[in-house]
């Protein structure tokens, strides 16, 4: 039986760090918990994230920097889903979010929902925003 079951995002192109910090400052009680980083001797660029923990919504996210180039990015597939406070908080969070990245369904009532949005930020990486 697993011990600990988490969600990992790798990211490529050294693009780990800038996540967690986006991560960290737009999502409401996100905090990075630890970065460990690759050394001179390490099979990724010097400084990039070896490993780092993220808390996000009361979940541990564990986050790196692929040393290694891949034919593959994130999928909508995998998404996080956030239960926001408010519709505001909806159209705030696809804004910040969204910025750089896509839009699956732009911010709206769509009968499942008083608010929702589902967006892909500049890593890719999907996010569904819900209200009511």
């Amino acid at each position: 039986m697993p011990q600990t079951i988490r969600t990992f995002l790798m990211f490529q192109n050294g693009q780990a760090q800038a996540a967690l910090d986006k991560y960290a400052a737009l999502v409401p009680g996100a905090e990075v918990r630890s970065v460990e980083r690759y050394g001179a001797d390490g099979p990724a660029p010097e400084g990039s994230v070896f490993r780092a923990f993220l808390m996000l919504g009361g979940q541990e996210v564990q986050v790196t920097d692929s040393p290694v180039p891949h034919d593959f990015g994130f999928t909508p597939s995998m998404s996080f889903f956030i239960e926001c406070d408010t519709a505001e908080q909806v159209d705030a969070l696809a804004a910040s979010l969204g910025e750089g990245g896509g839009v699956m369904m732009p911010p709206g009532a769509y009968g499942f929902s008083e608010r929702f949005a589902w967006i892909s930020d500049e890593f890719g990486v999907s996010w569904q925003l819900n209200f009511g």
